[in-house]
């Protein structure tokens, strides 16, 4: 039977062997500690850049300064596009394995400088623009690191696990979210706040360099993705998959964003956004919110297995309506909660918060990895899900502070956050079903199937 319409095949396969288990902690632990690097950005952009970076805006308002800080987080996702087509580019033609090395190396180079930045008060003008610069080098490494660890997952995977195996590259984000919370939360209980303004906030930075080097290693030791090295197998002459990626499959490459877009953008909130509001707006103490956040990362690792697991049996599409209907009804009751001022119903809400962003975030690089031809897959993956964070999370925290700041009213936030949602939710309901699909390199005669219904 076709491998392509036998989704039943791999029913009672073999217990998953050893390469694929390597392949997955290889997967998980690079993504972990890639997002456990962007994350100690965002919860310092959070809490502390502002003063130490953006210092003279303070004058002028604090609602500016902070608007500002939360921007330098969104200034690395308009570089992520360029990140993920020069690594999806070479990650089409010289392998996954590589670009993933080369990004892990990136990234914690670049957020181990930050910790060793001087701050304004010490080299004026030049802190920010010096912070900026990393920050930029941070998204160009992001861009290009998810793809290949999504495609090294997928593509190792038997057929009918693909959702699950797709998840674990996935659960990295919450992951690196629960370090960077841990790493924060008992900074912020062992020493003063004034400590933890002058010196404190570097060490998370610095400890990335530790991270970087146990990440080297296990994905030294993973092999080159089965498809891909069937594709080197077939190729007879040089390709050139940027040009086919933007000719025939422009459409799916917009449709990848949308689907994304909605989940980042809750996600993000959850990342930057809510600490900051419920310490700075709301009156909260910062540690036992940092502590409520660090438990909703534990639930979001849950509900991503979850959520590739339920797409897997379901389809998809089916999983994705799932995680975006819980986001859709979610959004404006989780800041409802928040203004309580209550820690145990904010603790509620951003729990609830990861049933939705668990199910639309699970599926993603299954999905993703099907609706592309083996010989444009990285391109492809990591420049839809690049673009899906600049329309959605890449200045999320910027326009909810803004929305705040305008209305006074913080279900306004949700109400912003619910439409990209909605958006996400017609787009992906109108996407055909891709489980099942043959990800082995096509023929030079065969041409793609479009997913668009």
């Amino acid at each position: 039977m076709n491998e392509s319409l036998d989704v039943r095949s791999d029913a009672h396969a073999p217990a998953i062997s050893t390469e694929k288990r390597r392949v997955l902690l290889g997967t998980l632990v690079g993504t972990s500690i890639e997002w456990y690097d962007f994350f100690v950005y965002a919860s310092a952009a959070a809490l502390v850049f502002g003063e130490l970076f953006f210092q003279p805006l303070g004058s002028q308002s604090s609602t500016l300064t902070q608007i500002v800080s939360f921007a330098s987080i969104g200034i690395s996702f308009l570089f992520r596009p360029f990140g993920a087509v020069v690594a999806g580019h070479l990650g089409d033609r010289l392998g996954r394995k590589k670009m993933l090395v080369f990004t892990l190396l990136l990234m914690g180079g670049s957020t181990a400088l930050i910790g060793l930045l001087p701050t304004y008060a010490q080299i004026g003008v030049w802190a920010p623009i010096l912070l900026t610069l990393l920050r930029i080098l941070q998204g160009i490494s992001a861009g290009g690191e998810w793809g290949g660890a999504a495609l090294m997952a997928v593509e190792h995977a038997p057929r009918n696990r693909r959702g699950l195996f797709g998840a674990f590259p996935q659960i990295g984000c919450p992951i690196g979210m629960f370090l960077a919370s841990m790493v924060f939360t008992g900074l912020t209980f062992m020493m003063s706040t004034e400590q933890f303004m002058e010196w404190g906030w570097r060490i998370p930075f610095l400890l990335s360099a530790a991270l970087i080097f146990i990440g080297y290693f296990i994905r030294r030791a993973i092999d080159e993705s089965p498809v891909f090295q069937e594709l080197l197998e077939r190729r007879t002459q040089s390709s050139a998959p940027l040009g086919e990626l933007f000719r025939s499959h422009s459409k799916t490459l917009v449709k990848c964003a949308l689907i994304f877009m909605g989940n980042n953008a809750a996600g993000w909130l959850l990342i930057a956004y809510i600490s900051s509001y419920a310490t700075k707006e709301v009156g909260l103490e910062k540690g036992p919110v940092l502590a409520a956040t660090m438990v909703a990362a534990v639930a979001w690792v849950g509900t991503t297995l979850w959520g590739g697991m339920v797409a897997d049996k379901l389809g998809r599409v089916r999983a994705f309506q799932l995680g975006y209907g819980a986001l859709i009804l979610w959004l404006v009751p989780l800041f409802l909660l928040i203004d309580t001022g209550n820690i145990w119903l904010l603790a509620l809400g951003v729990l609830v918060l990861t049933v939705g962003l668990g199910f639309s975030y699970g599926p993603i690089s299954a999905m993703y990895a099907e609706m592309f031809p083996a010989e444009v897959r990285y391109s492809g993956v990591s420049i839809g899900y690049a673009i899906g964070t600049i329309l959605g999370g890449a200045f999320a925290p910027t326009v909810a502070q803004s929305l705040l700041d305008a209305t006074g009213w913080s279900p306004s936030i949700g109400i912003y956050v619910t439409a990209l949602c909605l958006v996400s939710f017609l787009t992906v309901t109108l996407t055909r079903e891709t489980r099942g699909t043959d990800l082995a390199p096509k023929n030079a005669t065969e041409k793609s199937v479009d997913v668009t219904v």
